[in-house]
């Protein structure tokens, strides 16, 4: 049998390799080679001691071991807040009229345009550090509070910096068409070249593209543009994804299918034949409770009939400065639960192999199977429900390991 470098013991597994439940493991081990998972199984299986098969032990004193969290839809990477519309919206104002009125995604277009890319990647890298310290080792960024070919490359090479800098992975998606710039006012046609001929391509030249996503809604760009996205993005042979039916039904749902998105997130006005759409292509359901909560919206997104079809949901915080600045995905588990109905086994899934999945990375990540990356984190919790169960503060996240090594915490007991 190989020689492991390294092993955990004394832990019950929340392997997530399931459709259903949480695919346990009670009284569990799992072997590490390099950054890789090379066994996993009942402690009492193992053909010898864990001592005489591992360069290092990792006791995990009873606790849960899970997939490394992922955090699929974020946009963590701008500068400045919107404190002050949070305000107009608690007198009244909605989403759209704020963005109408020059404020929402234009807003922060300002401020992060303004930004120095050290002020930028420091706000950052704090952000992301403060999911790191609740079990995210992957997660995506996007851009889109650039809207100009130079600050949209800026937003990307922070993100593609983030990953050289933290001990995450980050999946970098291209949102150039997230919103009509105020200088391109009256001219989106001129907009949208500029960003599928110009903005896009340099972008795609550097090196600094994973997806490409696309807003589609009243207030951003229709069905039809962002069709014309997606045709050049799959042209450049990248996958795509979808803001989709968020505040209306405008047929994102249908939009995403017809391309074989990765993923449709939001689909809080999805229609029967949406979710039909999105179960025959295998797209997954990103659900986004912050910005649902935030917005005080109160159509939630069509959970039930996405469970009845088999479509995939993942959870993600959806970070942003105006309608989700929400900072730990252990809460939007919560609120995936208590507002949006999933299951606690649901929301993990969510958070872990379905999240995997709508980032095109289900055969690395967020599942403990012999293969996959050896992403894992060591909880101090009786039950994984745990996870999903408080609001606020954090349940104690013993150890992260990230590529086979113990990046925050610990190591627990270990032993050579």
């Amino acid at each position: 049998m190989k020689r492991w470098d390294r092993a955990w013991r004394n832990v019950h597994l929340a392997t997530m390799g399931t459709d259903r439940g949480y695919g346990e493991v009670r009284n569990g081990a799992v072997g590490v080679v390099g950054d890789r998972i090379e066994w996993i199984g009942r402690e009492v299986e193992l053909p010898a001691s864990v001592s005489a098969l591992a360069g290092e032990v990792l006791d995990g004193g009873g606790g849960w071991l899970t997939p490394g969290l992922i955090d699929a839809h974020t946009h963590l990477v701008f500068a400045g807040t919107r404190a002050e519309e949070f305000e107009m919206r608690l007198a009244g104002a909605s989403y759209e009229e704020i963005a109408r009125g020059g404020g929402g995604i234009r807003s922060t277009v300002r401020a992060t345009r303004a930004a120095p890319d050290d002020v930028l990647f420091e706000g950052a890298r704090r952000r992301v550090d403060g999911l790191l310290r609740e079990g995210v080792t992957t997660l995506e960024v996007k851009s889109g509070y650039g809207l100009d070919v130079e600050s949209e490359l800026r937003m990307l090479r922070v993100a593609r910096r983030l990953a050289e800098d933290a001990p995450v992975t980050v999946h970098s998606t291209f949102l150039g068409a997230h919103a009509v710039p105020r200088e391109f006012e009256g001219r989106r046609s001129a907009y949208l070249a500029q960003v599928l001929e110009e903005a896009l391509p340099a972008a795609l030249a550097e090196g600094l593209v994973d997806s490409v996503d696309a807003f589609c809604e009243t207030i951003a760009f229709d069905a039809d543009e962002c069709a014309r996205v997606f045709d050049v993005a799959q042209r450049h042979g990248l996958p795509v994804r979808l803001h989709a039916d968020q505040l209306s039904d405008g047929g994102g749902a249908a939009l995403a299918a017809r391309f074989g998105a990765l993923s449709a997130d939001h689909l809080e006005y999805t229609s029967p034949q949406g979710v039909e759409a999105l179960a025959e292509a295998g797209t997954v359901a990103g659900l986004l409770p912050g910005a649902f909560y935030f917005l005080r919206e109160e159509r939630a997104p069509p959970v039930r009939a996405l469970r009845g079809a088999g479509v995939p949901m993942m959870v993600a915080t959806d970070m942003n400065p105006g309608s989700s600045p929400l900072r730990s995905l252990l809460l939007a588990m919560n609120l995936a639960c208590t507002l949006f109905g999933l299951t606690p086994s649901e929301a993990l899934a969510g958070v872990t192999r379905h999240a995997a999945r709508a980032l095109g990375m289900e055969r690395s990540v967020g599942t403990i199977e012999a293969g996959r990356k050896a992403d894992l984190v060591l909880w101090d919790v009786e039950h994984p429900a745990e996870l999903s169960y408080w609001i606020g503060g954090i349940p104690s996240c013993g150890a992260v390991m990230k590529d086979g090594r113990i990046v925050r915490g610990g190591p627990p007991r270990s032993t050579s």
